[in-house]
């Protein structure tokens, strides 16, 4: 009995809710504010809310398990068609048709969609004129006899006859190379020129430079013509040479058969080459990394050191400063000389600024002092074998005075002068055997014996450094070594005792004129020089047509 009961309570409930929604209805259209629902009503919406989610989550999974049976029965049955079957097999049978239908069907499509050409149109036909058709004359293929190198060769068949001479071509092109004392008409002849226009060459060439300046190395194109006779030498043609640097000379053969000299002046730029730059860890890499060619590191490191301590004169962070002689070629050729200035600037310390002034290339600082020159050379690279003072001769067998120093030298050593002077004797003296005597500034005097050969002679100035003879054992010894003396006031004096300091002082004009020069010279501008040579005369266009060509070239030759 109580069952029936509650149901009725329960049909009871449910229109309260219904009820309920309704007033909130009614009280959000007349702008009422709704009382808030009670806890129980916001759990039982949240249920049915997750409930309605559990089933369309079941219908989803259920739709997307019948799309893929879907899918897999459709890909088994188009597997079973086998649609594109190899025609091949099976000729005629129901398999066969459905893959010729396939096979047409495809190709339908594909013509269906076949991109529509138009037609292209040729290009108007070139009209020749005279002009034209020499331009195609001269670029056919010449035959064989005539200079040709291709065209079509004959197989051997007996329609081939061999020819009782074979024909020569009409011009050799060669390029030999000048050799170090070499004979310009010799090297000529090596390559098959006559003598007599080998001789006439050299005799033009003489007359533009002096054949012993051609500088070994020196490419030079040699061009010969068609013999007069089979066993005749070719006459030459044309000799093409780079004679200076600002020079090119040629010797062609004009029309009326003579040789004649055609000088081609080349444009040059003399602008000094400036390079400036922090030194880093290696003052080397440093200047080379700024473009600084390695022979003017070389020369600039020694012009500082000759003037003060190099791990002084140059500190990480310094700049360094040099200028060197520098040569541009319009046809792009570039030359490094030596070096003209060197410079350090320093913070909290003095310039240094060094410039090679005069005859003797000697670098002086920009108050006119010159580089300092400390003691004396050593006349041999060798070890001293027995010293100044008494001792006993080794050939003679008693004591007397050694008024000198003995250097132990190989035969054949060069000696120097230990410093500037001039030569007052060379020739044999007695047991010196041959020997030479030099005198130097505040009374000095030295004595060099025992040469095997001497290189100087009596009046001759000589400079620091220079060879005057070569170690020997001539006269009064028992092998080859230098016996080496020195005077003051005409006294033997030990040449071991003596160092002192030398240096050059301009002054007067010569001063002004150095220091002119040294300020006109740091008005180079740094690189300068590395740019592109801008040419200063118009450049004539290269002929287009190869006939045009031919009559420049004959126009050349006639020194035109």
């Amino acid at each position: 009995m109580r069952r029936p009961v509650m149901k009725r309570q329960v049909r009871a409930a449910a229109p309260d809710y219904r009820r309920r929604d309704l007033t909130n209805a009614e009280q959000q259209v007349t702008g009422e504010q709704a009382p808030a629902p009670a806890d129980d009503d916001i759990a039982a919406i949240r249920d049915r809310a997750a409930a309605e989610s559990t089933k369309a989550s079941v219908r989803m999974e259920r739709a997307v398990k019948a799309s893929r049976a879907w899918f897999s029965s459709q890909a088994q049955r188009i597997e079973r068609a086998d649609l594109a079957p190899d025609l091949a097999q099976n000729i005629g049978s129901l398999r066969w048709f459905r893959g010729a239908a396939t096979f047409l069907s495809l190709s339908a499509v594909a013509l269906a969609f076949w991109p529509d050409f138009a037609p292209l149109e040729a290009a108007p036909a070139v009209r020749l004129d005279e002009q034209a058709r020499d331009e195609f004359r001269s670029q056919t293929i010449q035959p064989l006899a005539l200079g040709g190198d291709t065209g079509t060769r004959m197989a051997a068949t007996a329609l081939v006859r061999p020819l009782a001479d074979a024909p020569e071509r009409p011009q050799l092109e060669a390029t030999a190379t000048f050799g170090r004392g070499d004979d310009l008409a010799r090297m000529l002849a090596r390559q098959g020129v006559g003598k007599a226009d080998a001789a006439r060459a050299a005799e033009l060439v003489a007359q533009a430079i002096a054949l012993d300046e051609i500088e070994p190395g020196t490419q030079i194109d040699v061009t010969l013509g068609r013999r007069a006779a089979p066993k005749a030498p070719r006459p030459l043609d044309e000799v093409r040479f780079r004679a200076r640097f600002d020079l090119a000379l040629a010797v062609a053969r004009g029309d009326d058969g003579n040789l004649s000299l055609i000088r081609e002046p080349i444009e040059v730029d003399e602008t000094p080459l400036r390079v400036r730059g922090t030194v880093g860890g290696s003052l080397y890499r440093s200047a080379r990394a700024v473009g600084a060619p390695a022979i003017a590191i070389q020369s600039y490191l020694k012009a500082l050191g000759d003037y003060e301590d190099l791990d002084q004169a140059l500190q990480p962070g310094d700049t360094f400063d040099m200028i060197v002689s520098y040569r541009r070629a319009a046809t792009g050729e570039r030359q490094a000389g030596r070096l003209l200035y060197a410079g350090v600037e320093r913070d909290g310390k003095d310039k240094i600024q060094l410039m090679r002034w005069g005859k003797d290339d000697q670098f002086f600082e920009a108050s006119g002092v010159g580089e300092q020159r400390s003691g004396l050379l050593a006349p041999v690279p060798g070890p001293i074998g027995s010293r100044y003072g008494m001792r006993r001769h080794p050939i003679l067998r008693y004591k007397r005075m050694h008024a000198g120093v003995d250097y132990r030298a190989r035969y054949g050593t060069p000696i120097v002068a230990p410093t500037d002077g001039r030569v007052t004797s060379a020739g044999r003296m007695g047991g010196c055997g041959n020997a030479v005597k030099l005198s130097h500034e505040g009374g000095l005097g030295t004595k060099f014996c025992h040469m095997s050969r001497i290189a100087v002679s009596r009046g001759q100035y000589v400079k620091r450094g220079q060879i005057i003879g070569y170690v020997g054992s001539t006269g009064l010894s028992t092998g080859p070594h230098l016996h080496y003396e020195m005077y003051r006031g005409g006294r033997h004096i030990d040449p071991l005792s003596v160092r002192y300091v030398t240096r050059a002082q301009l002054s007067g004009a010569e001063l002004q004129r150095f220091r002119s020069t040294l300020e006109v010279l740091k008005t180079v501008d740094a690189g300068v020089a590395l740019e592109e040579m801008r040419p200063t005369k118009p450049v004539a266009e290269e002929p287009l047509r190869e006939i045009d060509r031919i009559a420049l070239v004959a126009h050349h030759r006639r020194g035109g």
